[in-house]
């Protein structure tokens, strides 16, 4: 077998040099509590920098890695320069579709590190020539919560040639050490030209299998740029899951060719929808950057304007308390709506909903169906429902609604199933084992009665309480698998509207998940009340990312220690053309420690 040599087109980056540290009379050095700082006067016996962000690539056990590596890590001290238009591709001989998504990722990868060597890369000089071989050991192109995203990094130094391996048992673990590779790496700023670090052992793997960022795109409509921005930063990050919050009682923008009612009824405009095509785009573009995309049709609750038009074509309210007022005795929040479960007509349009979402996504995929904050004063305040309760022997207390509730999901679940043909599957010798779908808690999933109501082998749950609640334990000891969003750490909506408080990148986190095989990992949550595409890179940026590193490697150290790691991928975010949060003051980057 031989394997292909790929020389990648180049473009020149868009992003000049950063002039943070842009005094090229000072050296720095990496002291013995591994902050760089400057000095004015060659020490003996110790190696020197040109810069603060040459220093941080090998100052500490993590250099300027983020998130930090769970295994083996040796970063070596010394560098060299080079040109990017001097680096070679070896990708080793495997499937079609294989070779086409490590291609791809190389050409992101390149691209990327013209971004960071600026505007007069071409002046740029090599003193070696870079060779990265890309090595996969399966073959295997989706990402589920069972895939392999390990990966092995060696940068090997023989003469004027660097080798660059990245090993991995599927794409998705050497696209992570892509990664990682270029953060070994960073402009020259007192030369023209990009600095690599000589010699590199990194052995790694994420902690936990789901590491999710939900945006919500309802509550107010989020542009594909700027869809595409976020996922640039979670790839940076090495998030893998985006959660698509896609429709709300707000809005539907999800554009559905069979029933285009949905988006003229409940669009907030003719021009601000996810067409198909661009829905395709924008999880293909997702996994070329290692994340695996789950759409959320949030129903019976939250689900108003796009449901409002069937009495007007003849199927009856598919939607009850629709936008009704006083909003507070009928909903959550403003404006109300939720599903009429009694409606005969209303399952035959979710199943043209879940077939438009299965057409979309790899046929593995799961899918999110909402499921929380069912507002009983709303059911109970339609005659429709009331009368069906009356039919079929239930009361109008808690539990009665609560059964309406569960044999809703129930009902759901079942057109899923049928529309990915599991029922058909299920017949088969041995049993093909149906997939989980994924639920947010409320009162149906109480720890006292949840068992009664949702099968633990059909349902993910989840959790979005407080720390300090006991009802994700709970779960735990009945046998759930949990998605965990920490409320009181990561809702980055917080702190802007009631009596919600706003969470520093510290608390995000500080913030902890049990250790127990039935947690898959979490989601930071970006629900868009007070946020549009103009505020929207500040709100999750680097907050996010601190998200990301506590999901990827669970570290047992505080905050405080990662802070200068974070400083300078808060600056990779820039060049990404994310503006996030600024989290210290320009002096506080230039001289670490100083401002513990």
């Amino acid at each position: 077998m031989h394997p292909q040599i790929i020389i990648l087109a180049l473009c020149v980056g868009l992003l000049g040099k950063t002039a943070a540290d842009n005094d090229c009379s000072a050296k720095w050095i990496c002291n013995r509590d591994d902050k760089c700082v400057r000095i004015h006067k060659d020490p003996q016996n110790l190696h020197t920098y040109n810069s603060q962000s040459v220093c941080r690539l090998v100052c500490g056990r993590y250099g300027a890695l983020w998130p930090r590596p769970t295994g083996h890590t040796l970063i070596g001290q010394t560098l060299f320069s080079f040109n990017p238009r001097d680096l070679k591709f070896n990708i080793s001989e495997a499937s079609v579709g294989t070779v086409n998504y490590l291609q791809a990722i190389s050409n992101i990868f390149i691209t990327k590190v013209f971004n960071e060597c600026g505007d007069d890369c071409n002046e740029a000089r090599s003193e070696k020539h870079v060779l990265v071989r890309l090595l996969v050991h399966s073959n295997e192109t989706e990402i589920n919560w069972s895939t392999d995203e390990s990966y092995r990094l060696d940068v090997i130094t023989s003469g004027d040639q660097v080798t660059v391996r990245i090993s991995g048992s599927t794409i998705f673990g050497v696209r992570h050490g892509l990664e990682t590779l270029g953060q070994l790496m960073t402009a020259d700023i007192c030369d023209v030209g990009l600095l690599l670090v000589k010699s590199a052992r990194i052995e790694d793997r994420p902690f936990y299998r789901h590491r999710g960022l939900l945006l919500d795109t309802s509550r107010n409509y989020i542009p594909v740029k700027d869809i595409k921005r976020t996922l640039d930063g979670m790839a940076a990050s090495k998030f893998n899951v985006w959660h698509w919050h896609i429709t709300d009682s707000h809005s539907f923008p999800l554009e559905i060719p069979s029933i285009p009612q949905f988006t003229i009824f409940g669009a907030y405009g003719p021009n601000l929808t996810y067409p198909p095509n661009v829905v395709s785009d924008i999880i293909a573009y997702a996994k070329l950057r290692g994340i695996r995309v789950i759409i959320e049709i949030d129903a019976p609750s939250h689900a108003g304007n796009g449901w409002n038009w069937g009495h007007k074509f003849g199927l009856g309210d598919l939607a009850v308390c629709v936008n009704k007022q006083p909003w507070r005795s009928f909903c959550i929040q403003p404006p109300c709506g939720q599903l009429n479960p009694v409606n005969s007509f209303l399952f035959g349009v979710v199943r043209d909903v879940y077939r438009h979402v299965q057409s979309l996504l790899p046929h593995s995929e799961t899918m999110h169906m909402g499921g929380d904050e069912v507002h009983f004063g709303c059911w109970n305040s339609t005659q429709e429902i009331v009368d069906y309760m009356q039919q079929h022997g239930l009361g109008r207390d808690s539990k009665d609604f609560l059964q309406l509730w569960a044999e809703f999901h129930q009902a759901s679940l079942r057109i899923w199933d049928e529309e990915r043909g599991q029922d058909e599957n299920s017949r088969r010798d041995p049993p093909v084992v149906p997939s989980k779908v994924i639920i947010f808690s409320s009162h149906l999933t109480d720890a006292g009665h949840i068992e009664k109501y949702l099968q633990k082998d059909r349902y993910i749950v989840q959790t979005w309480v407080e720390s300090s609640d006991e009802q994700p334990t709970k779960l735990l000891d009945l046998g759930y698998e949990l998605i965990m969003s920490t409320k009181n750490a990561w809702y980055f909506d917080h702190g802007f509207w009631g009596q919600t408080r706003y969470y520093t990148w510290k608390t995000a986190y500080d913030n902890r998940l049990p250790q127990h095989p039935g947690v898959l990992g979490g989601e930071a949550c970006v629900w868009t009340e007070l946020i549009d595409e103009n505020n929207l890179d500040s709100r999750i940026w680097p907050r996010a990312a601190a998200v990301a590193e506590r999901l990827w490697a669970n570290p047992d150290t505080p905050s405080q220690q990662s802070t200068e790691r974070l400083f300078r991928h808060n600056t990779r975010l820039q060049r990404l053309g994310i503006q996030p949060e600024p989290i210290a003051p320009k002096y506080c980057i230039l001289n670490e420690g100083q401002c513990t």
